[in-house]
């Protein structure tokens, strides 16, 4: 008998149950050994370790969330002991207010422009010092200061450079263009020019932090074969980084449309949503509806539809990016 044969019969040779194990397909019996015990009383004993987060979670957050949607069927100012059901009166009546469309076009028009001109000047800034570029640390600090100073600090003076006589106004008067002097807090496109000018402002910083580090990770070695291959910088850009980073991006897609969303303290503090509306975004018609108006109920109406558009954006932009990415694969 061969050596072959032999190994053959002896991987055919029958189980102690008088039947062969060959091409069986059996379920795999649980895990009784002590290894297996062990396992499952570490995720029991694991549990105590996360019961604290999930109080938190569930105890405030999403407690607040169902407390806030009651409120939102009243009619209650807030402050008296006796709060009037109204079912869903307060949710026709956003419908129907046309300060509310107002407040999702402004804020439509926010994601837009600050989106593509924050990641327009991150990439371009990630990808300048990237390179060869002296005082490369103090430029990474000037980009990022902005992020660390708070809004109620900045705004008075965003107010005195849009004011009619202010900065801007002094430069054009300046180059001879008395013509094209403007009241710019005073208009409502331009006022909501003002208002996007300082959160972009404010914002490039963690855009460029981002993609510097999102850049990190792309591979020195593609780039320098295509440079070997003849690719020029743009080139470069548009077939190894861009794609490279696509999936910060994304992310910074999904965090740019939830601020614009909750964006709350440049328009207040600046304009506080005038002049005629023309700066109301959802946050300041959520206070000024719930404090200046204490009408407690239609402002928990507007904070419910605010988070309903903030989850569905969310989720649009997850599942735009996983397509995106299959696509490609």
């Amino acid at each position: 008998m061969s050596k072959n044969s032999a190994a053959v019969k002896s991987v055919e040779q029958p189980s102690l149950n008088g039947q062969s194990d060959r091409g069986t397909n059996k379920p795999r019996r649980p895990d009784t050994t002590e290894h297996g015990r062990g396992k499952r009383l570490d995720r029991r004993f694991g549990f105590p370790w996360i019961l604290p987060a999930m109080v938190v979670s569930v105890g405030v957050l999403y407690y607040c969330i169902g407390y806030t949607g009651y409120i939102s069927t009243l009619d209650w100012d807030g402050a008296s002991p006796e709060p009037i059901p109204v079912g869903a009166q307060n949710y026709t009546h956003l419908f129907a207010d046309p300060v509310f469309w107002k407040s999702v076009v402004h804020t439509g028009i926010f994601f837009v422009v600050t989106f593509t001109v924050q990641v327009a000047l991150g990439m371009f800034f990630a990808i300048l010092l990237h390179s060869k570029v002296r005082l490369g640390v103090f430029y990474k600090v000037l980009i990022f200061v902005p992020v660390v100073l708070a809004p109620a600090t900045m705004a008075p003076v965003f107010r005195t450079i849009y004011a009619p006589d202010g900065q801007i106004n002094q430069i054009i008067r300046a180059l001879g263009l008395h013509d094209f002097s403007y009241a710019w807090l005073a208009d409502q496109n331009t006022a909501l020019i003002a208002v996007m000018s300082a959160a972009i402002w404010q914002s490039t910083g963690v855009v460029f932090v981002l993609y510097y580090a999102a850049m990190s990770q792309v591979e020195p070695e593609l780039m320098e074969a295509a440079r070997l291959d003849g690719a020029g910088n743009f080139r470069i850009i548009r077939s190894i980084i861009w794609p490279g980073v696509r999936g910060t991006t994304l992310a910074i897609a999904i965090l740019t449309a939830i601020g614009s969303l909750k964006t709350f303290d440049w328009p207040f503090l600046i304009t506080q949503g005038g002049p005629s509306y023309g700066t109301e975004f959802l946050g300041t018609q959520i206070y000024r509806v719930s404090v200046a108006l204490s009408q407690v109920g239609y402002g928990a109406a507007l904070s419910i539809i605010l988070l309903v558009l903030a989850l569905t954006v969310a989720v649009i932009l997850n599942i735009a990016g996983k397509e995106k990415g299959a696509r490609r694969v």
